[in-house]
């Protein structure tokens, strides 16, 4: 494919954003700017790649040269260069053309994670705890800062549920495709026999939503204060600093106490409760998208099946693509990159055949 033209234009397009960026008043006003640093940002890294795919080429096609060279010596070294210059033109061709797609307005954003125990009961819960680390994991690697926002735990030391926000680059992009059904196949700790149990737990990544893209309204809402329960000591158990907000339209309810001031759970309430607008604003938007690519975002379907644990046999399977691993250790530790590279390219994929 020809990228010359799509490349030249965004060359023009960062040029004009270089000069925005160098403009002393850009921070007047910071939405603004917020979008145009993203934006410039995110054209460099396409620049970026372009540059790196010719310099792959030019050297593959000089490597191609010497490998018929009458010098045996150099012909050996050029030649075994050879494979892993295509090989890094494969990826590099594939990256660029997952940036030169029209952008997703947000895979920029932060992102909250809700983790619900499903069926299992206790199992349920501790896998659902188990999980969450595994998403901890996962931000640390990529150098995203993570965030508890809100629990409810269970007397065995797991979850019944938990709210984690995501903050970094490019979060959402890369989490997007967690949403939806987790089933679990193991041994509980509890079981006497030996038997494997299934249990499940339900994973909803939401995009966090701005103040702009939500409007609540206050005759909309019913704000409680009330005793916040579970540990936390004298504090929390003496004062009224847990926040639960109800969105009448909607029926939506959240509740915070995970903050020691009323205000400070009020604000996390309010930020989880407009995410959670936000995701049905964009749920109602997905049916322009073709089944197929729905399923891979993950629409958070709270009954879409999408994963397999299965311990006794360190499998891990994602239904959606077909794809199986047996490195479920290495998943656990935090590694979902197998998972999110072959999502995302047949997401890129199913783009690429819309357009």
């Amino acid at each position: 494919m020809d990228y010359q033209s799509l490349i030249a234009k965004r060359r023009d397009r960062f040029s004009e954003l270089e000069e925005a960026v160098g403009d002393p008043d850009l921070f007047a006003d910071p939405q603004r700017a917020t979008g145009i640093l993203r934006e410039h940002r995110k054209l460099r890294q396409t620049l970026d790649l372009w540059e790196k795919l010719e310099d792959a080429k030019r050297h593959l096609a000089d490597n191609q040269e010497l490998a018929k060279t009458e010098d045996p010596e150099f012909s050996a070294m050029a030649a075994e260069e050879i494979p892993a210059l295509e090989k890094s033109i494969a990826v590099l061709s594939e990256d660029l053309q997952y940036a030169l797609l029209p952008a997703d307005p947000n895979e920029d954003r932060d992102a909250l994670i809700e983790i619900r125990a499903g069926a299992g009961g206790d199992e349920a819960s501790l896998f659902a705890a188990q999980l969450m680390r595994a998403y901890q994991r996962y931000a640390d690697l990529r150098g995203w800062k993570c965030e508890h926002l809100e629990s409810s735990p269970s007397e065995v030391g797991g979850f019944k549920e938990v709210i984690l926000k995501i903050t970094g680059c490019e979060v959402f992009r890369f989490l997007k495709y967690e949403s939806g059904v987790h089933r679990v196949q193991r041994v509980p700790a509890t079981e006497t026999q030996g038997r494997v149990h299934t249990s499940t737990i339900t994973v909803a990544v939401l995009p966090e939503a701005e103040e702009v893209d939500v409007e609540l309204k206050p005759d909309d809402l019913r704000i409680e204060v009330c005793r916040a329960g579970g540990a936390g000591g004298q504090h929390v158990n003496r004062t009224e600093s847990a926040v639960q907000i109800f969105h009448l339209p909607t029926g939506l309810y959240v509740r915070c106490e995970e903050g020691r001031s009323q205000i400070k759970n009020k604000e996390l309430a309010l930020q989880i409760l407009r995410s959670k607008l936000y995701e049905q604003k964009l749920r109602d938007q997905q049916d322009a998208y073709s089944s197929h690519r729905r399923a891979l975002i993950g629409s958070g379907d709270r009954s879409e099946k999408i994963r397999t644990y299965n311990f006794p046999q360190s499998r891990i399977t994602d239904h959606r693509i077909g794809l199986t691993s047996h490195n479920l250790a290495g998943v656990m530790a935090g590694d979902f990159s197998e998972f999110t590279a072959a999502l995302q390219k047949a997401e890129m994929a199913e783009r690429l055949a819309e357009i």
